[in-house]
């Protein structure tokens, strides 16, 4: 996966508190084994802790100012964002955003911007407090989306993924997909507190997969609006391929049977890995959002 080097990134839709500290509020989980059973719950590429009953803060907890704000400093352009990882964060984004702006005007819609929130150990939202350990999450009622790079690490260390930059690509589209689905009015489906294999919480989860790859399918085509080039100026089937993997590594069965050596459908949040390459699949061949209706 590369980027226009030349491509001037806009940091603003990016929020960094990396190193900050976060005021009120109990974390939601602890860390270490206890933070891998959360993400084993259904916290993993899911939408905020309030979904699951989770979160102990309020409205109240929301990160307070950056000391470091990194990506303001350092992420300027294209290039940077092919030599490091944040930079790479903000131009997905920026990428991300940009498709679904151009997509919702083409139908005939106002898509509203949301901000991605990189933090450390952990941060307040209006969901709840939170730490690393749920993975990355959508927070509806901020509209924002909440990652820790090091959560890339454990995607490979513990759940067994490949990586790569289109992992961490597949995983902010994910989350953004859960954007679309709150603005689209779907994403409410959700919070109905049923598990299993087709519960309305797999079919939110699938839906967002398939919004992944609707936007890889265009990811090369969608011009900046700095420049009017594509930001990303090259996607390939290795790239697809990291993307597949990481979708298969966090699906339901293969968390379940690494970590509980047994697997159990009817307690399912998100989908098989089957599930999950096969909507991610379907989003990218079609290119087409109207696909990607999983409850149907």
């Amino acid at each position: 996966m590369q980027f226009d080097d030349d491509a001037d990134l806009d940091t603003s839709e990016v929020q960094d508190v990396r190193g900050s500290r976060i005021p009120g509020g109990r974390a939601t989980v602890g860390g270490g084994i206890v933070g891998i059973i959360a993400l084993f719950l259904g916290l993993l590429f899911g939408v905020g802790p309030d979904q699951l009953g989770l979160s102990s803060g309020g409205p109240d907890t929301s990160p307070t100012a950056s000391t470091a704000a990194q990506v303001e400093q350092t992420c300027r352009t294209g290039r940077d964002a092919n030599t490091r990882d944040d930079c790479r964060i903000v131009a997905v984004v920026n990428s991300v955003q940009d498709y679904w702006k151009q997509e919702f005007q083409r139908r005939r819609g106002t898509y509203t911007p949301a901000r991605t929130v990189l933090f450390s150990d952990r941060i307040g939202t209006a969901c709840g407090s939170a730490t690393s350990a749920v993975g990355p999450f959508y927070c509806p009622g901020d509209r924002r989306v909440y990652l820790d790079l090091g959560f890339f690490d454990e995607l490979r260390t513990k759940f067994g993924s490949s990586g790569g930059p289109f992992a961490q690509a597949y995983v902010v589209a994910h989350e953004y997909g859960h954007h679309v689905q709150d603005l689209m009015g779907t994403l409410g489906r959700s919070q109905d507190g049923r598990t299993g294999a087709n519960s309305n919480s797999v079919r939110v989860e699938l839906q967002a997969d398939c919004y992944a790859g609707v936007w890889a399918h265009h990811a090369t085509t969608t011009p900046d609006e700095s420049t009017g080039r594509p930001l990303v100026t090259s996607l390939t089937r290795a790239d697809i391929r990291e993307g597949l993997d990481a979708a298969a590594a966090v699906g339901d069965d293969r968390i379940q049977e690494k970590f509980q050596g047994r697997v159990t459908p009817e307690s399912w949040t998100h989908g098989s890995a089957a599930q999950r390459r096969q909507w991610f699949t379907t989003g990218f061949r079609s290119g087409d959002m109207a696909d990607c209706d999983t409850f149907r």
